[in-house]
């Protein structure tokens, strides 16, 4: 009778666990829905390859101009002589881009549907906007000579230039950036009738057009550069370590290291997605690759839909800002600031760690609320086993964090740990790169540089108009001048942050994580420099915000497709995981107010009391939001836990000892009732 009813439970799990499995056709849908750049034509056939060819032919192109422009680091001299303007090698780059974007991408999803079909009308724009773009990469050299002097025909393409690339950032990127870069032009026309300091001169679009269009403060800008040389290079490496297998390994060493404890799916979600973090430039791509696992494991084992999708979402956000590799963003942020990326990303490390670790305590507090069980051990890998059957993938993420802090540029540290992870994958069949898949890797990295190309395209443009009409400056003193009424110092810094944060927060909504970055760096970090906030500590405040504003209510896209998968409440999933990463919230005041612990200046006893200390009380903000300590917690213990642990993260001695004393406090309360018998079990789910 026991076997029976044995099987029976072991049919209806598996039951469970097919009608749970999320299908390849389902999470392409989940991709396209709510990551448009992943939304491609389907190809079969002839055309099929040719496409393929054109696309590695184009990251050949591209890697070609980048490596032209390194050095031997055995000679010191130039290992190709191709040195072009870069001028020329970025418009080239967006030109191609924009063909790319036109033969990749539908108008609509429903000629997404068609195998084989390109409209006759997306081959007439694909090569009016390659003219367009290569009309100055030919001519660069006659109208760098007009100095500003642009004639009648250099507007008119300019003006198709920019056309099309609201087209492509339309359909590739969606409606939100496309109304903020349009809000940016209106803004710049029409500043004349704008009353007050906001207000400007204005342009004409004479003006606008060719000073976006043809300098290197608009499209072919600093963002630009960066998305044809460092972001696509790390692009590419991602790519082959993609082939290699690496995405299944992360799962299984999360679900090695995690998988018996306590709530072991959610734990093995964020270790997973802070490892795929670590290539993965999107939250909804992260999202979705990891998630498709995790979600329904946790689902299986009793974690509410609504609270699977909020963990994937949490964890998969704080993955842009993980070292060593970090997300697109970061590479920007050493262009724009100036500051080496070994150096920003050696700076990320604490908060990065703090964001996860909050994220993880708050699973585990609610897995011990609810009663929830580690993974059946059979669905447990070992570890020592996993790793010497494929820890030797691990060492090209190690080979880009060695470059880097050796002080190789991103491109070199990218282009070496590149062969590096070629080579390593030959070690062992299952993860070896054969010549086809190198060949797909180049096709892949070309997919996947598109959609950043257009984003840094469109930002290039935010960054122009910012620097035209003097905007920065004007919403700076701005800001500042309304903090001036405070009269306290503190108080007034923390006003000021918190409506960078507001603005951080509003203008990432539905905007990648690339141009979101760009927008933030060139309006809301030079006020916090203007207060005196060092420039890393400003630059990684509006990144954090940024990023977090992919799970935030109303729009946090990564939270919208963690729901998909989940089949759970978009909103309750966003507010879920606003919860969970309530770190993401908090962290950016730490590091702003203690710039030691990005490692800006400070002994190394301070930056390890600041992680100690930030580490205590981000557990007690998660233990305060989700109700559980070392057993149920009363409402008042709650309200204490809370601020209890905002006082430990607060930088003053006397504030860090009143936070531990009420810490403590609610500690031997817990202990108390715990040994009275009224404090221990799970609560009801």
């Amino acid at each position: 009778m026991a076997d029976k009813e044995k099987e029976e439970q072991e049919s209806l799990d598996e039951a469970v666990k097919v009608s749970e499995q999320i299908s390849d056709e389902e999470l392409a849908h989940i991709m396209a829905q709510y990551d448009k750049g992943s939304s491609t034509r389907h190809f079969k056939g002839v055309p099929k390859t040719i496409m393929w060819g054109l696309c590695i032919a184009f990251t050949l192109f591209v890697l070609v101009i980048n490596i032209g422009s390194l050095y031997s680091p055995f000679t010191g001299a130039n290992i190709f002589r191709l040195i072009l303007p870069p001028q020329v090698i970025r418009t080239s780059f967006v030109g191609l881009v924009v063909l790319f974007s036109f033969l990749l991408y539908p108008a609509n999803r429903k000629n997404n549907v068609r195998v084989n079909y390109i409209p006759w009308y997306d081959f007439v724009l694909a090569l009016i906007g390659l003219s367009a773009f290569f009309y100055y990469a030919l001519r660069f050299e006659t109208i760098a000579l007009q100095r500003m002097a642009f004639t009648q025909m250099d507007f008119v393409v300019g003006i198709i230039g920019i056309a099309i690339l609201f087209i492509i950032c339309y359909r590739i990127l969606g409606l939100p950036l496309v109304c903020v870069v349009g809000a940016f032009f209106v803004y710049a026309y029409f500043g004349r009738w704008i009353p007050g300091r906001f207000g400007h001169r204005g342009y004409t679009w004479h003006r606008i057009v060719t000073f976006l269009f043809y300098t290197n403060e608009g499209i072919i800008g600093t963002p630009i550069g960066v998305a044809s040389s460092f972001i696509f290079m790390f692009m590419l490496f991602g790519a082959f370590l993609q082939k290699t297998g690496i995405g299944l390994f992360f799962i299984d060493i999360a679900n090695a290291i995690a998988g018996r404890a306590t709530g072991g799916p959610a734990k093995v979600a964020v270790i997973a997605s802070a490892l795929e973090g670590m290539v993965s430039g999107s939250s909804v791509a992260n999202t979705v690759s990891s998630g498709s696992f995790t979600i329904p494991l946790m689902k299986r084992l009793g974690y509410d839909k609504d609270f699977a999708g909020a963990v994937e979402a949490a964890a998969s956000t704080g993955g842009q800002i993980m070292p060593p590799t970090m997300g697109a963003a970061a590479f920007l942020m050493a262009e724009i600031t100036g500051i080496p990326f070994s150096q920003i990303a050696l700076a990320a490390l604490i908060p990065a760690i703090l964001y996860f670790s909050c994220v993880f305590a708050s699973i585990h507090f609610q897995a011990k609320k609810i009663g929830l069980s580690p993974m059946p051990p059979d669905e447990v890998p070992k570890f020592l086993p996993l790793m010497l059957k494929k820890g030797h993938m691990l060492l090209g993420l190690v080979a880009i964090a060695f470059f880097l802090f050796l002080g190789y540029s991103p491109t070199r540290a990218a282009l070496y740990a590149t062969l590096v992870s070629i080579g390593l994958s030959l070690f062992r069949k299952d993860t070896r790169i054969t010549p086809r898949a190198c060949l797909d890797a180049l096709e892949l990295a070309a997919k996947n540089t598109i959609s950043i190309g257009v984003a840094c395209a469109m930002a290039g443009m935010i960054v122009g108009v910012v620097l035209l009409t003097g905007l920065g400056f004007t919403f700076a003193n701005s800001m500042i001048s309304l903090a001036q009424g405070i009269n306290q110092e503190v108080l007034r810094m923390f006003a000021v942050l918190f409506f960078s944060m507001l603005a951080s927060l509003i203008l990432g909504l539905g905007v990648p994580t690339t141009a979101k970055y760009v927008i933030l760096a060139t309006v809301t970090a030079p006020i916090l420099v203007q207060l005196g906030v060092p420039l890393i500590a400003a630059h990684l405040f509006v990144l954090f915000f940024g990023t977090d504003a992919d799970i935030t209510p109303p729009v946090g896209l990564a939270s919208y497709a963690a729901s998909a998968i989940s089949r759970g409440n978009p909103l309750r999933t966003s507010i879920i995981a606003t919860k969970l990463a309530a770190a993401g919230y908090i962290i950016p005041y730490f590091f702003v107010f203690n710039p030691e612990m990005l490692f800006v200046g400070g002994t190394p006893l301070q930056i390890v009391m600041l992680a100690v200390f930030g580490f205590i009380g981000i557990v007690a903000v998660a233990a305060g939001l989700s109700g559980y300590f070392f057993g149920p917690m009363r409402i008042y213990e709650r309200i204490l836990a809370f601020p209890a642990g905002l006082l430990l993260i607060d930088p003053g001695l006397i504030t860090k000892a009143i936070g531990l004393a009420v810490l403590a406090l609610i500690i031997v309360m817990q202990q108390l009732r715990r040994h009275r018998g009224g404090g221990s079990g799970p609560l009801p789910v």
